[in-house]
């Protein structure tokens, strides 16, 4: 086997999330499509197979299509649940065949500028049919197999076909992975021969000086950055993350790998790009910080949040070094503040004098002075004499409701710059009735940000 052959052999498949049902609409609309169809019609002996596997494909019968050098695999399931496992095979151009395609494709690069944008010009098939090589399929070239065990096309592959032809519109780099070379491989491959041609031979006897110079000096680059075309408008912002490819083929993962967590992983991507992409697209967003990496255990803890299954949450409760129960609170402080209310949750600190006695003023003027809670303080942490409740200060001068759950310091709400109004969330579920009777109000603490029942005493 050729270097070139053992390249394809490495290609990796991609895979198709299960298109949607096709009622009311051809399967293909471009003219390389509607030519992968009709290799299938002209292939099938039995027309009713064909009707079959229109109406299965029309109705979304067709699971994730799976698409690696030299087959396509889906499973087609029947109303009544059957399901099958199909495959179409496709020949794959040998490596001394690949290289007469790339040979040609770089001598024209229109059509590789084609392909970039989802197209399939005519004379790319056709400049590749003079060198012998045939991209699209003819007949009998679409070799079925079924486990249904019809020994010619079926409605299973049938479907499968029909399903392909709509991939195939989308983007034809598919076709050449069937044929067996991928769409990044190929463009690495063009990249490298482009640039093995860009390379000037030099004439004999050329000396180093007479040689053109190579690229552009950096201060002339700059100079003339304002002759340069301005930037493009930024792309508008999804109004969803998108759905990361299903993993659900029959071919199946790679051993010890877990289908399970890459697909949780590859959601958890994709919702996190879209933030991203909101956050670039927001006003004044370069005014704004930039945050470090989180660490290994924060983002464990992020991921956690995302309400994984008990499987997945079970092995980021192992890799943070926490049990499930210290897993699920740090969550909850998550929740309410990501990796400051994490921090608040497992750092113990000394505040500065000065913001420590700021806080007691406040608490002091919110209460009365025969009502005023009675605080035990520890570095950040001051707790309510006799309640499970508890006031944490964040580095950042904020301050967070604590209760004491299940014997366990839990997060209670969000922070907020006032210690009375976090004080008085923390204190909710430990107020007497009596209390709650004639509940005045804080000076400093609006009442949005309270419970209903959590009202701080009367200020004096």
């Amino acid at each position: 086997m050729s270097d070139r052959d053992r390249a394809g052999e490495r290609e990796t498949e991609r895979t198709f999330d299960a298109l949607p049902p096709a009622r009311g609409r051809g399967f293909a609309g471009t003219w390389w499509g509607r030519a992968w169809t009709k290799a299938l019609e002209d292939t099938a002996l039995d027309g009713e197979q064909l009707r079959k596997g229109r109406r299965y494909a029309r109705e979304g019968a067709v699971g994730a299509v799976s698409v690696r050098p030299g087959r396509i695999t889906a499973v087609v399931r029947e109303k009544d649940g059957s399901a099958y496992r199909s495959d179409v095979l496709l020949q794959r151009l040998s490596g001394e065949e690949w290289d007469r395609f790339l040979a040609m494709a770089v001598e024209r690069a229109g059509h590789i500028a084609a392909l970039l944008d989802r197209e399939m010009p005519p004379h790319l098939v056709e400049d590749a049919a003079e060198a012998g090589l045939e991209l699209l399929p003819g007949i009998g070239d679409l070799e079925p197999e079924c486990s249904c065990d019809t020994w010619d096309h079926c409605p299973h592959t049938a479907a499968l076909c029909y399903q392909m032809a709509r991939l195939l519109d989308q983007d034809p780099f598919v076709l050449l992975l069937m044929r067996g070379r991928g769409e990044r491989e190929l463009l690495d491959e063009l990249q490298v021969r482009s640039a093995a041609r860009a390379v000037p031979r030099e004439a004999p006897g050329t000396c180093e000086d007479e040689r053109a110079p190579e690229g552009v000096r950096a201060d002339e680059a700059f100079a003339a950055r304002d002759a340069l075309p301005p930037l493009p408008a930024p792309p508008p912002l999804p109004d969803e993350p998108g759905r990361p490819p299903a993993l659900d083929t029959e071919t199946g993962p790679a051993p010890g790998i877990d289908a399970a967590a890459l697909e949780f992983l590859a959601a958890d991507a994709a919702g996190r790009a879209h933030r991203l992409l909101a956050e670039a697209l927001s006003a004044g967003h370069e005014q704004q910080p930039v945050d470090g990496e989180p660490t290994v255990e924060q983002d464990a803890v992020r991921l956690a949040s995302g309400g994984p299954g008990p499987w997945i949450a079970a092995r980021l409760a192992a890799g943070s070094g926490r049990d499930r129960a210290g897993l699920a609170l740090a969550v909850r402080a998550w929740e309410y503040g990501g990796r400051a209310a994490l921090a608040v949750l497992e750092e113990e600190w000394s505040p500065e004098p000065g913001a420590l006695a700021r806080a007691r003023t406040q608490l002091a003027e919110a209460w009365d002075e025969d009502g005023r809670p009675q605080l035990r303080a520890r570095h950040n942490r001051w707790t309510v004499v006799g309640t499970d409740a508890q006031l944490r200060c964040g580095r950042d001068g904020r301050w967070w409701p604590y209760r004491k759950e299940h014997g366990r310091w839990t997060p209670a709400g969000p922070a907020g710059p006032d210690p009375a109004a976090a004080l008085a969330v923390a204190l909710d579920e430990h107020r007497s009735p009596a209390a709650d009777a004639a509940p005045p109000r804080s000076r400093s603490a609006p009442a949005p940000v309270q419970p209903p029942a959590a009202r701080l005493p009367r200020a004096r």
